[in-house]
């Protein structure tokens, strides 16, 4: 039996396509906002659209930063999606004022104005950097499809698990150890953000 996936609602948008994408690739989901149901879950997944200090908010206003923080700490397979993978750093340009998670060492940086745009919005290209259970079976070079202004860039090297190139190369992928964050929207990505999120719920 696949384990039960808490899919975090904390008032952003865009959780009915991530929901209908993980029921795609098998998945028990539960949408909560209830630290409970949280903490009981086999694996747990924070999405997000929108901003860094909106959803360090929603998460503080519903109770649930003390029960993100348990499972990730304890060992429960975690994945952030977007602005979730960003919370789970210790800040951001965005909302400097504001604290992340602290899960993960490293700040969330505003992409450098220049001839590219920003936000970086479209389809773009994941270069594996380490083997994991999270990108078997997807070439280097797959296409993913982004939306967002700022871009993680973690003080260890080695959390680095795919890199992406726009203006500069950036960790759109990060992982240690049951912890995993994209960049991208695999709810948005087609193919292979289906088989980002099948890995995850099978092999994570």
């Amino acid at each position: 039996m696949t384990d039960l996936i808490a899919l975090i609602d904390y008032g952003i948008g865009n959780l009915r396509s991530v929901e209908k994408a993980l029921t795609s690739v098998g998945a028990p989901v539960c949408l909560t906002s209830d630290p409970e149901i949280v903490l009981s879950a086999d694996k747990v997944v924070l999405p997000g659209v929108g901003a860094f200090g909106d959803g360090m908010a929603g998460l503080e206003e519903r109770n649930l930063i003390e029960a993100v923080i348990k499972v990730a700490q304890r060992g429960t397979p975690f994945l952030g999606i977007c602005v979730g993978m960003q919370l789970l750093f210790d800040g951001s340009d965005e909302a400097p004022e504001q604290p992340g998670l602290g899960l993960l060492p490293g700040w969330v940086r505003r992409f450098p104005e220049g001839e590219l745009k920003v936000p970086h919005t479209g389809w773009n290209q994941l270069y594996p950097l380490h083997e994991s259970a999270l990108l078997n079976a997807l070439p280097s070079g797959s296409y993913a499809y982004f939306n967002h202004g700022y871009y993680c860039d973690p003080e260890q090297p080695s959390d680095w698990l795919a890199s992406t190139e726009y203006g500069l190369s950036y960790a759109s992928v990060i992982a240690r150890d049951n912890l995993y964050g994209v960049q991208y929207h695999p709810e948005k990505s087609q193919h292979v953000g289906l088989i980002i999120l099948k890995n995850f719920v099978e092999r994570c």
